[in-house]
């Protein structure tokens, strides 16, 4: 069933059909920031972000390190199964990215600098891959949650594109959407460096530092 990838996103009507509801239990505290894993409230002032860029393993690793992040957790986003499994999205049937949901407190770290970040350690030219991870599910994405958040976005994919050319880099190839349903991964995967330090990242990074004035 799932032995064949397909190189395109699937269109709704073509996606695995899902379930009604999440099939599994997930824990009820983050592995590593002392807050809530499941972030469907978050607390007055914070905000949310969400970010495809690969494996979400070190993904999330990323952005729990940062000040000003609140909690994270990893999941399923840009698709159109609903609940889906790990295996599924995996499968490339699903439509979604491995993601990365952030709430942050925008006073701390702001958007731009989750950006800059999202953009430093992944490589946004790559199609549906990132180094060796092949799949739809792997393509970068800038799921936003406000227009505030994709006029950022928008702003400083442009600003970033001339200096990963100058570095011999082809064009950006990162999708900028609004967010749709967000839905949580398997608790084995949440924090999975936390809990398996020794794992696997994939960090297809171009090594192009954002540009100081952008």
């Amino acid at each position: 069933m799932f032995s064949r990838k397909p190189a395109t996103v699937p269109a709704a009507d073509e996606a695995l059909p899902g379930r009604a509801e999440r099939p599994f239990h997930l824990a009820t505290r983050h592995a590593v920031l002392d807050a809530p894993l499941v972030t469907d409230e978050v607390p007055e002032g914070h905000e949310v972000a969400i970010f495809g860029l690969g494996c979400f393993w070190g993904a999330e690793e990323v952005y729990w390190k940062l000040p000003g992040v609140w909690s994270t957790s990893v999941g399923y986003a840009g698709g159109s199964t609903p609940h889906p499994s790990y295996e599924e999205v995996c499968s490339g049937r699903t439509g979604h990215t491995e993601a990365v949901r952030v709430v942050y407190d925008p006073a701390v770290v702001s958007y731009a600098d989750l950006l800059r970040a999202f953009y430093e350690v992944h490589d946004p030219t790559q199609g549906m891959r990132q180094g060796n991870d092949r799949g739809t599910q792997y393509r970068s994405a800038i799921y936003t949650t406000t227009p505030e958040q994709e006029r950022v976005a928008r702003e400083l994919t442009e600003a970033y594109a001339p200096a990963l050319a100058a570095a011999g880099y082809g064009e950006i190839t990162t999708e900028i959407e609004p967010a749709g349903t967000y839905y949580y991964a398997e608790d084995q995967h949440q924090q999975y460096l936390a809990k398996v330090p020794w794992g696997y990242r994939c960090h297809s990074a171009t090594g192009v530092p954002f540009p100081k004035d952008a």
